[in-house]
């Protein structure tokens, strides 16, 4: 038990001796622990900086990979506004309506659709005619499907006529409605022509 105590002694004057020898020597190590201090807390700072500059990058070609994987959003609606359109046989229907056109496939000038980007895309084109009327969904040069109003339909009464298509397209490929003979369609949104990218 005197043992303790003694040693306990002996490493407090060892330690006031060294304090007190080497007086000078300790306040450089605070001003060098303060500097190096100092130094850690700046690093951590830019670290934090280019962390945050890092960060943005990341998440500026994460999002930019995100649209990459998923391709760019392609959609349009259009419908027949104004006036009710006469088709010869042969002419492509061109609704003056535009709704939507994400990603620019639609072009209003032409009635034609342009993929922008390959994919699996889904078409819907519906009508309301008072006469008959066949109307039929082209792909580049193939009809994909057909809308059809019987010639036995009494003229005045109207009939509204719808079609979907789930097609896979290439970049560049053309989707329009095309008239097969002389026909009408009405207005006031009641004829359209729609198309998204689904995957």
């Amino acid at each position: 038990m005197l043992f303790k105590p003694a040693l306990s002694l002996a490493v407090t004057v060892s330690l006031l001796t060294i304090v007190s020898v080497r007086g000078t020597s300790l306040v450089e190590t605070k001003t060098k622990l303060k500097a190096l201090q100092s130094l850690v807390l700046n690093n951590a700072q830019a670290t934090v900086k280019l962390d945050s500059t890092a960060l943005k990058q990341l998440l500026k070609l994460s999002s930019y990979g995100m649209v990459q994987l998923h391709g760019i959003k392609v959609s349009f609606s259009v419908n027949m506004k104004a006036k009710e359109l006469n088709l010869g046989g042969g002419q492509t229907v061109i609704y003056d309506e535009v709704l939507t056109n994400d990603g620019k496939g639609y072009d209003d000038r032409t009635g034609v659709f342009t993929s922008p980007v390959a994919g699996t895309y889904m078409f819907v084109v519906d009508a309301l005619s008072p006469k008959p009327l066949w109307l039929r969904i082209f792909l580049n040069k193939t009809i994909v499907a057909s809308l059809h109003i019987s010639e036995s339909h009494s003229n005045g009464v109207y009939l509204q006529i719808s079609r979907t298509v789930i097609l896979k397209l290439r970049k560049g490929d053309h989707v329009k409605v095309v008239s097969a003979a002389k026909g009408s369609v009405h207005n006031n949104g009641y004829s359209g022509f729609s198309g998204a990218k689904l995957y």
